[in-house]
């Protein structure tokens, strides 16, 4: 299987396809595209034309930088696309993330163990607590 890599946002449908294959429930179309637009960091891999998986990072590019949206169609998964991803981001922070920074990311249940082995680590509530998060709907 051929992959070409890019680091542009992709199309918004496409993006929005790609999450709905993972189950991910999507905004209304203009809302995911702003937030594509306010992305500081995009990498997209792609099976021919076809998206088969996404990462980027948001944040405000200096201090803080958080990993959003890393995700692979399912069918294509356990093939190492959600590893080029990460390749990918973490050459990005490597040159753009400097000392005193934070990154950040919520993993998906049960994907925490692959975010590990890029050197994340869990919050364990001591001594930064769990972290949290609050769903608009």
């Amino acid at each position: 299987m051929k992959l070409n890599i890019t680091k542009q946002a992709p199309n918004v449908d496409e993006f929005m396809l790609l999450r709905s294959k993972v189950g991910w429930i999507n905004p209304e179309s203009i809302i995911a595209q702003e937030s594509l637009d306010n992305s500081t960091f995009h990498v997209c891999v792609y099976a021919g034309s076809q998206l088969v998986g996404f990462g980027r990072i948001v944040g405000d590019g200096s201090m803080y930088f958080y990993l959003q949206d890393v995700v692979v169609d399912p069918i294509y998964q356990e093939q190492g696309i959600g590893n080029l991803i990460m390749q990918e981001i973490e050459q990005f922070l490597e040159k753009n993330a400097r000392s005193g920074a934070t990154i950040a990311l919520l993993a998906a249940c049960g994907k925490e163990k692959f975010y590990s082995k890029f050197g994340y680590s869990d919050r364990t509530g001591n001594p930064l607590g769990l972290g949290m998060c609050k769903f608009v709907e």
